[in-house]
């Protein structure tokens, strides 16, 4: 029971703050089909299903780690926390702020916080960090569509 209401905490937890991310960068359904987009830019309709699915991920990730009682579990979960901080704030950064360099830069240290958070990970679980696989993936594409907005919409 107690492992069960652990696993709706993170889960639960880290879907929240996916949502409230997106009711922070109001309108950038609208903001995100009328930029110039690079080459292989997804339909706006993917990016909820893609980070709804990343978030599960994180989340389940996390409750690994946590449940492994490990000596060093306190610590990734420290940089779990400090890369869903980071995670929040970009779409912020970048639809109702319009900060594109910038957001740029920050999706940068999101990368590195998602890729120090997966090493610690593994040490602990390597499954809970082969589930951040995506995640790294995604960030890197988010990268580039990022990089390729701000050059595109001077």
């Amino acid at each position: 029971m107690k492992s069960r209401n652990t696993l709706i905490f993170f889960l639960g937890g880290t879907l929240l703050l996916g949502f409230l991310s997106g009711l922070l960068s109001m309108n950038s359904a609208e903001t995100y089909a009328a930029f110039i987009r690079p080459p292989l830019s997804p339909p706006g309709i993917l990016f909820p299903i893609v980070w709804t699915v990343l978030y599960l991920l994180m989340g389940m990730s996390a409750f690994l780690v946590y449940e492994s009682k490990s000596s060093g579990s306190s610590q990734a979960l420290l940089v779990y926390a400090i890369q869903l901080g980071i995670n929040l704030l970009w779409p912020i950064f970048f639809f109702p702020l319009h900060l594109y360099l910038f957001s740029f830069i920050w999706l940068l240290l999101l990368l590195y916080f998602v890729i120090l958070m997966t090493v610690l990970f593994y040490g602990i679980s390597p499954l809970a960090a082969y589930l951040q696989i995506p995640y790294i993936l995604w960030t890197i594409f988010a990268g580039y569509l990022n990089l390729g907005v701000c050059i595109l919409n001077k």
